[in-house]
Formats: structure tokens, C-alpha cells, sequence
């Protein structure tokens, strides 16, 4: 039997009435006495006494009534939960980050959030690139951050930042004291490199090739916390995104220095399964990522800093 038959007799049965039971379920008041009567048909027995006004039930009414009405309201309320555990699942959102997108910039996203949908909830994994993407896949995040975005047929890219890759050196380098450096000048010299496994690193070598230049890889390393302490202990230099750096140049640990004559940037991009349909709150949260640096008139390009100038030259980032 159909919950909506026996809440239209609850009704009739509450209200004694059937034209302010169908106005209550959205129906005519024909269609309304047309269900309490397939319902007594059903049951073999009458339910309501229609001969006198307002209605009255019959003693079985009276019983299928108090017998019906505890089935209704505990369905309601079955369905209410239902409901608010939806909507409690479309407010938490799941994001899968490579680890250098910072924890600094993405609490502050976080927080704007809340401000504009206060029952959100964002939960972001920090994993390596591989499973960024795999999570995406299987749907188990919302959406990923990643770096140098691959191709594929099941994902799309919206675009997000580009970072301005520097040269990350120790105080006492040769090159730290420059106000730029040519990548002809990196010729030669120690580096500490990605690994090879990583797009980050066909990218790194791709530019280095195209500028003519031979480097000597000393150490390679699946993260950029890692490559920052083997360039802090003078293992070699790098070429890194200029946010990722922020800590270490304001603590004088490193030197970012800017590549003259050969831009290099890293573009960072959000991914989602192509096709999905993303929460609100999961399509709210990616309009702030995208736009906030718009909304505050800052460029979604980041500069380097040297030691001495603006601290809002670098964004605070992690690993990569």
C-alpha cells in the first residue's frame, strides 16, 4: 500500500474532512474520497461515516486510524533524516591535493567557505600526484590539485594559478647574490632534482634542455620539503615554485633567485571527473579557489622574493 493513501485517510481522519485533507496532500477532493474508498474496498470494511457532517469514523476507522497514523509520522520522520543526511553528505566536500599546495593558502579558503555556507565541511587529502588522480577517478574526492595536469579523456582541468619557478640556493652560493639568473648559468652546476617519476621532473628537464643546459643531478627526491633541506645543506640547487619557498626565505635558510631571460612557470589546476555533478558546497568551494586572488586584485602569478624585500612577495606553500 502507498504511505500516500494512508496519510490522506490520517488526514481525513484528523480533520474530518475531505477537502481540507486533499488541500493538505495537494490533491482534489475527489481524488481524496477516492482513496479512502479503495482503501475500505481493500480492507472489506468502512471507514469513515459519510451520512453525517463533519465525518466521523467508524469504529474500525477509529482503530486502522490509531493503528495508522504512529506508521505515518515515523515514516516522516524517516524520511526527514534521510534527507538532512544528504544533506549533511552534499556539504562535505573531499579534495585530494598534491602536497605542495599549501596548508596556509588552503585554510584560508577553507574559512571563506564557512563563511558562505556555514554547514560545509572540507576535508583535503595531502597525497602524492598518482593517487591525487586515482582519488579523483574513483570518486572518492570531489576534485584534486595538481601540477602540470595530465591528458585524459575521463578528467578536465580548470585552470587555477601559475607559479614563477626560481632557483632555490643557499645563502652562500655564488649565484645567491644575484638579482636574476640566466638559465645558461646553471650550467654545470650540483642539483638537486625530482624524481624521475614525476611530470614535474620531464618538465624541469624539458626546460633545461630547451635552454641548452646540462646540469649534474646529485640527489632526487619525490617531494620539495626534501629538496629544500638537501639545498639548505649546500647538496646542490634547484629550480622550485617561488610560494613553496616563502618559510626558508624568511627565515634567510634559502635564496630565490629569478630566471632572467627564460620564464618557467607551474601551472596549477583543479581536475574532476568529466561529467560529474558536484555539490554545491564542491562547486562553491572551486569558485573560490579560482577567483579569490581575482576578487583581491592580486596576480594568480607568484613572484620570488629575496631576503630583505615585502613579505606578500611569496605565498606560503608545502611539498609538491
Amino acid at each position: 500500500m502507498q504511505f500516500e493513501s494512508l496519510k490522506v485517510f490520517c488526514d481525513v481522519a484528523r480533520f474530518r474532512s475531505f477537502s481540507q485533507a486533499a488541500q493538505s496532500n495537494n490533491v482534489t477532493q475527489s481524488a481524496a474520497s477516492q482513496i479512502v474508498l479503495q482503501l475500505e474496498r481493500r480492507l472489506g470494511v468502512q471507514l469513515v461515516n459519510r451520512s453525517i457532517r463533519p465525518l466521523r469514523l467508524t469504529s474500525l476507522g477509529k482503530a486502522y486510524y490509531e493503528g495508522c497514523k504512529g506508521l505515518v509520522k515515523q515514516y516522516q520522520e524517516l524520511e526527514a533524516s534521510i534527507r538532512d543526511a544528504q544533506g549533511q553528505l552534499d556539504a562535505q566536500v573531499q579534495v585530494a591535493a598534491i602536497y605542495s599546495v599549501g596548508l596556509g593558502d588552503m585554510g584560508k579558503y577553507v574559512e571563506m567557505l564557512a563563511a558562505r555556507q556555514p554547514n560545509a565541511k572540507v576535508h583535503i587529502e595531502y597525497l602524492h600526484p598518482n593517487r591525487v588522480y586515482e582519488k579523483v577517478l574513483e570518486g572518492t574526492a570531489d576534485f584534486g590539485l595538481v601540477s602540470f595536469p595530465r591528458k585524459s579523456r575521463e578528467l578536465s582541468a580548470l585552470p587555477w594559478r601559475e607559479e614563477e619557478m626560481v632557483l632555490a640556493c643557499p645563502p652562500n652560493h655564488p649565484l645567491a647574490g644575484a638579482k636574476g639568473v640566466k638559465p645558461t648559468q646553471l650550467e654545470g652546476q650540483s642539483y638537486v632534482a625530482f624524481d624521475k617519476g614525476l611530470v614535474i621532473r620531464r618538465e624541469v628537464d624539458r626546460f633545461l634542455r630547451d635552454q641548452g643546459v646540462t646540469v649534474k643531478p646529485t640527489l632526487e627526491f619525490d617531494n620539495i620539503e626534501n629538496i629544500k633541506k638537501a639545498v639548505a645543506v649546500s647538496a646542490g640547487i634547484a629550480l622550485l615554485p617561488a610560494p613553496t619557498l616563502r618559510p626558508e626565505v624568511d627565515t634567510h635558510v634559502l635564496i630565490a633567485v629569478a630566471l632572467a631571460g627564460g620564464r618557467f612557470v607551474r601551472p596549477l589546476r583543479i581536475i574532476q571527473r568529466r561529467h560529474s555533478k558536484l555539490s554545491s558546497a564542491a562547486l562553491r568551494f572551486i569558485d573560490i579557489l579560482r577567483h579569490q586572488n581575482e576578487r583581491n586584485g592580486e596576480s594568480s602569478t607568484h613572484s620570488p622574493r629575496r631576503v630583505g624585500q615585502s613579505p606578500n612577495g611569496l605565498a606560503r606553500k608545502k611539498k609538491v
